[in-house]
């Protein structure tokens, strides 16, 4: 019987060891998302935060801007999936030019900053976001070119993101909720347990 025991304790430990170096907070298919790369990113959100004006801002924080940001990863990843299907490619000079159009429009380099952390997105992540812009935007004249009316364009784009992210298959570290496969979100786990897992797909 100690024996059993005994084997039984190391078997646990080892259990517990490897759940405590589980270091993913999500993945979408074959794409991970470490807890590491999600919590320096979450830092530089709140870092940059100190450098500017912002009281006047309502600002996500502790599990919300968890979430925030956890999604921010996973719809830049769909976003890059959907480019790959609809072959849309996007080169660093069309990067730049957007960005150089965009932070002119919010006043110039100097604003740009606090747009940034009002949008709750790190600088090290402006030019993904503007990759995301781009895309969006083609696939927004895709859909206007199949006929669909301008008012249903976002509806579609959000549909379209929603089903691409059910087919690669969401999956979220519990300890930052479950990923709700309708709305396409990271949402807070239910405080009964019963929405802890991720959502069938």
């Amino acid at each position: 019987m100690k024996k059993i025991l005994a084997v039984l304790t190391i078997a646990s430990a080892l259990l517990l060891t490897g759940c405590s170096q589980t270091n993913e907070a999500a993945s979408v298919g074959g794409f991970k998302i470490s807890q590491t790369d999600l919590q320096a990113t979450i830092d530089a959100v709140v870092a940059e935060r100190t450098k500017v004006d912002s009281s006047q801002m309502q600002l996500e924080t502790g599990d919300e801007l968890n979430r925030g940001q956890l999604r921010f990863k996973i719809l830049m990843h769909t976003f890059d999936e959907i480019a790959k299907e609809l072959k849309i490619e996007v080169t660093s000079r069309d990067v730049e030019a957007k960005k150089a159009t965009i932070t002119e429009s919010l006043g110039g380099a100097t604003e740009l900053p606090k747009n940034l952390v009002n949008a709750a997105i790190a600088q090290a992540d402006f030019n993904t976001y503007i990759r995301a812009i781009i895309i969006s935007e083609q696939i927004t004249s895709i859909l206007a070119a199949s006929g669909v009316a301008e008012e249903q364009v976002a509806a579609q784009l959000g549909q379209l993101l929603s089903k691409k992210a059910k087919e690669l298959g969401v999956k979220i570290n519990p300890r930052y909720g479950f990923w709700d496969v309708v709305a396409g979100d990271v949402v807070a786990a239910n405080v009964t347990g019963d929405a802890v897992a991720p959502s069938a797909e």
